[in-house]
């Protein structure tokens, strides 16, 4: 007899992981199904040269005991099993320029960020606490940010609809300080025109709450999310890529993978990308304007990593990230880059060993880059599960690439080829195979400010028992996946229930000014 579950998951990324989390916790009978060798997702790592090397989580934010991203770790059991450090508390981030010395500050502490972008624009104090305190205006427009629960905040048209580079520019007239309060655009692949300010409020304000690294990475976060998963009855199981649903009256019954398995469960939680997820309803019928609604959803820019391992002890380790760009005028050029510009900015960010590191071991250089660049070799597919060799000219095209941004770092950091023991690289094509997303997109769909519900997801679907979770339905980033999890799982537990769950497990209150799911 085939085994039943409760729920399924349908891949482990942080979003299923939390999910699957929550829901064995509630003694519910969970599987997770993940088609790659590593659980995780974006959480995943590589080693490289005995180097550890994260995909996508490059620092954490909100994690200081009492924060939102704490109380939610805190919820599902890891906050205190983590192995974290605190990155420097007076420039966690540092947003630089070609031919400017500055490294102008993002420091920890809503007060410490003002005082030290003062430090470099003194004339600026009212536009830089205006800026901060929108901030924390938007933010407080999402309750789950807050761990309160109220029902209509996501659909707020006028928060919604705020662009960042309009609020940014109504703070300041100065064009260095517009520059720098937009600069770490990267975290969310900023659209001069197009993204909202809530996208850059939840994304930077956590961090200026606190900044974290993960020591030897950010898939111990997935590893403790299963190992909680496994405690509380639940099962995960790898190689196990889900190639057909069966359907029947409206209702998911089962999925097959690709070894020939079938897997039935009462509710089915989505993890993959959503156009995945409508390719594998087949031929059952949608309505168009649901499928259609998902299938011309933009999806957000990929990129270029270059890893790079470092010979020992020759490079000083530091604890904060740089976002460098050519000039002030670039910083929202990343996105709608021209190919012989190319890279118009980069973040650089180290890798985290142990809390007292002196000598860097690696760094990751992260840049955007359309898929249209390696469409050429689409047909090829190459994971840890399923290597292939996509061939001669695309090692020609990524050594290349690593040439032209080497040669970027020089002028940020003279010298450096020298103290290079080795690279690797990741593409568009290496996200797409890993990640599941069409084109490789790092964050999900492109939230637009000027038709603001036009790429938002519900987490129920057109199947009655199928829901989705992951940075398309809702926010990309740790903190916007978890809260999105929370969301998906709410609509089996309920959003009270599972809101006083979370807050009790915390010492706190639930707030009463929200109605039940």
């Amino acid at each position: 007899m085939r085994e039943t579950f409760d729920i399924i998951v349908i891949g482990s990324g942080l979003g299923g992981l939390v999910c699957a989390t929550i829901l064995a916790k509630e003694g519910l009978k969970v599987l997770v199904l993940e088609k790659n060798k590593q659980y995780g997702g974006n959480l995943q790592t590589f080693v490289r040269n005995r180097c550890i090397f994260d995909t996508g989580v490059h620092y954490l934010g909100g994690l200081q005991q009492g924060q939102n991203l704490y109380q939610y770790f805190n919820y599902l059991g890891i906050a205190d099993k983590l192995r974290v450090k605190q990155m420097d508390e007076d420039g966690f981030d540092r947003i630089t320029f070609d031919n400017d010395p500055n490294e102008y500050r993002y420091a920890q502490g809503g007060d410490n960020f003002i005082d030290q972008l003062c430090c470099y624009f003194p004339d600026e104090r009212d536009g830089i606490t205006r800026f901060y305190t929108t901030m924390q205006e938007v933010c407080r427009q999402f309750p789950l940010y807050y761990l309160n629960g109220k029902d209509d905040y996501e659909w707020n048209k006028d928060i919604l609809g705020l662009k960042v580079r309009d609020v940014i520019n109504s703070c300041t007239t100065d064009p260095t300080l517009r520059a720098v309060l937009a600069g770490t655009n990267l975290l969310y692949a900023g659209i001069a025109n197009k993204t909202p300010f809530y996208v850059h409020a939840l994304s930077v304000n956590s961090y200026i709450d606190s900044a974290w690294r993960c020591i030897n990475g950010g898939s111990q976060i997935a590893k403790l999310l299963i190992k909680e998963i496994h405690k509380n009855g639940g099962k995960t199981l790898k190689y196990k890529e889900v190639s057909q649903f069966h359907i029947d009256n409206g209702l998911l019954r089962s999925v097959s993978t690709t070894d020939g398995s079938e897997y039935r469960a009462d509710t089915f939680i989505s993890n993959i990308d959503p156009k995945q997820t409508l390719r594998l309803m087949g031929n059952y019928p949608i309505r168009k304007s649901y499928s259609n609604h998902i299938r011309q959803a933009e999806n957000t820019i990929s990129s270029f990593s270059l890893y790079i391992v470092l010979k020992p002890g020759q490079i000083p380790y530091f604890n904060h990230n740089y976002y460098h760009f050519k000039d002030e005028a670039s910083v929202w050029d990343n996105v709608d880059y021209d190919e012989t510009d190319w890279p118009t900015g980069y973040m650089v960010s180290m890798n985290a060993k142990s809390e007292n590191d002196r000598w860097a071991e690696g760094m990751t250089v992260f840049t955007y880059m359309r898929y249209e660049e390696v469409a050429k070799w689409a047909a090829t597919h190459n994971t840890v599960a399923k290597t292939r060799y996509r061939g001669d000219d695309y090692e020609e095209f990524k050594r290349r690439k690593t040439e032209i941004m080497l040669d970027e770092l020089e002028k940020k950091f003279p010298g450096i080829r020298k103290h290079i023991r080795a690279t690797y690289t990741s593409t568009p094509l290496t996200y797409r195979d890993y990640i599941g997303s069409e084109t490789g997109g790092m964050y999900g769909f492109v939230k637009d400010a000027n038709q603001p519900l036009k790429n938002n997801l519900p987490t129920r679907t057109k199947l009655k028992n199928l829901l989705l979770t992951g940075q398309s339905v809702n926010m990309h980033g740790i903190l916007g996946v978890t809260i999105c999890a929370v969301l998906t799982c709410s609509e089996i537990l309920g959003r009270d229930y599972l809101l006083q769950k979370i807050n009790a497990k915390n010492g706190l209150k639930t707030p009463d000014t929200y109605d039940n799911a």
